[in-house]
């Protein structure tokens, strides 16, 4: 089978650790081969984390510079530090709620403005969505579930190299039980934006 190379981006507490281990498990439910990689730095609240999905015949965890079929950034800034791993066929999901780094906010460093990150974004490729998914998680009825926001936007494009409803059972069974129907709901709100999106590409 062709393999999909996902690479994740965010800060420290978004939830992109978990959303790289809930496609690994929903890989391996469509019993494909998958590894899954983390090279975070600072893993606590407010650093820097990146991680990876390799699915398919794939022998390291490892994604070239260009070689992403997927980058998903949980932060608009950490997705354009990720731009290297993309390339003009690759798809970008940014989240435009901003984070601001420990390191920009201890120096007083300006933010830049979102459209310009954006506009970094569509310089290398045109499959970009972008997305506030913390509001769309909120209307969801979970400000938490912004993991099954951004996965559902992924599954609504089309790029998953399994079928969606797959991912949303490992999410399911991974909230608690109270959480389900946010997360249920947030899934579907993603589903249908990555949906709408991709039919613009």
């Amino acid at each position: 089978m062709r393999k999909t190379d996902i690479f994740l981006t965010g800060v420290g507490g978004q939830g992109s650790l978990t959303a790289s281990r809930l496609l690994g498990e929903a890989a391996l439910a469509a019993g494909l081969n998958v590894l899954v990689g983390e090279i975070h730095g600072m893993a606590q609240r407010g650093g820097v984390v990146e991680s990876t999905v390799r699915v398919g015949d794939v022998h390291g965890a490892m994604i070239s510079d260009g070689g992403a079929d997927v980058l998903l950034g949980f932060e608009p800034v950490e997705t354009v530090r990720a731009l290297a791993k993309a390339g003009p066929n690759t798809l970008v999901v940014s989240n435009t709620r901003p984070v601001v780094p420990f390191s920009v906010s201890l120096k007083s460093l300006r933010y830049p403005p979102l459209e310009e990150l954006l506009g970094a974004v569509r310089a290398v490729t045109k499959h970009l969505v972008a997305l506030d998914a913390a509001a769309l998680a909120q209307q969801a009825g979970s400000g938490r579930a912004v993991n099954s926001v951004m996965l559902g936007v992924l599954a609504g494009t089309g790029r998953l190299p399994f079928p969606a409803h797959l991912l949303l059972d490992v999410i399911l069974k991974a909230v608690p039980a109270k959480q389900a129907e946010a997360n249920r709901r947030a899934f579907a709100a993603g589903e249908e934006f990555g949906r709408r999106a991709a039919a613009g590409f």
